[in-house]
């Protein structure tokens, strides 16, 4: 049985972790709310333009552009982006992706290896240590996130893409539902996918260009690109104080229910001490 100084200090260190886990769920809240403002502005452009783009580039041929073109090396591999967070304590977030990540080598791999490129500390620390190819990385970004960032990481796609090291590009991130939901997805970034003819796209239409449609994607191409994995950075960012805000708070409420049983033994065991005690002096006092 522990002993009263014993309890007292297990009760001390936990109300310590309950203040540090109720800290940390104030400050994912108050930072929740911004990242969510900042998803919900961005989500409609993209969607918006890659309904467009999809359905504009299934009426023109894929040499176009060649953001288009279906690349024909069979010996290059797919590059898959993995946006996972820089920090822990936030319940299954990264192990999502980690596994949904996984998930996608071993379907997708076919003898092949698959090429990475790693977003976040948590994903980089894990798949390095595994000797996979990374053609890329980047961590901290996400406590100051830019467009900028999108654009590096959207000009190092295009290059493997457009240089026949890749033929696809792939991203795999937590899309942000709600506080309480995130969903892992995995998309084909590169190439721009393309609508079946007079499928969900609708009815055949033709278009008039002005200037011409190589002119046309040589500017919104690439732009698209950005703005698709601005908007993935943006939503991985949302999903993580997400998932750290409904981590925490479980975690608090937790340290309460064990700080109560705590407390609840050690009377007991207090109690049980007074009662020995007092035994102890009324059989004195009887033997004399």
């Amino acid at each position: 049985m522990p002993s009263l100084i014993d309890l007292r200090r297990r009760i001390r260190a936990v109300k310590s972790t309950q203040q540090i886990t109720k800290a940390m769920k104030m400050i994912a809240a108050s930072r929740l709310k911004r990242a969510q403002e900042r998803v919900v502005s961005a989500r409609p452009f993209a969607q918006r333009m890659l309904k467009v783009l999809n359905g504009l580039v299934s009426r023109v041929d894929q040499d176009a552009h060649p953001l288009l073109r279906m690349p024909d090396q069979t010996d290059a591999s797919p590059l898959l982006f993995v946006i996972s967070g820089d920090r822990g304590l936030c319940g299954s977030f990264n192990s999502n992706i980690i596994k949904a990540a996984g998930q996608f080598i071993v379907n997708e791999g076919q003898g092949r290896e698959i090429a990475l490129g790693l977003i976040g500390r948590k994903g980089r620390e894990f798949f390095r240590r595994r000797g996979y190819d990374v053609r890329y990385e980047q961590v901290g970004l996400f406590q100051r996130l830019s467009f900028a960032h999108a654009q590096n990481i959207a000009k190092t796609a295009i290059e493997e893409f457009t240089s026949g090291k890749a033929t696809s590009v792939y991203l795999v991130y937590n899309e942000f539902k709600s506080v309480m939901t995130q969903r892992v997805v995995v998309e084909r970034l590169l190439p721009i996918p393309r609508l079946e003819s007079g499928g969900a796209g609708g009815p055949d239409v033709d278009y008039l260009y002005e200037p011409t449609p190589e002119q046309i994607f040589q500017d919104l191409l690439p732009r698209h690109v950005e703005i698709q994995i601005y908007r993935a950075l943006l939503e991985s960012n949302a999903s993580f104080f997400a998932a750290q805000m409904t981590a925490m708070d479980a975690a608090t409420r937790n340290s309460a229910d064990m700080i109560e049983n705590l407390t609840l033994y050690m009377n007991k065991v207090r109690q049980a001490a007074i009662t020995r005690e007092i035994i102890e002096v009324v059989s004195g006092a009887a033997a004399t």
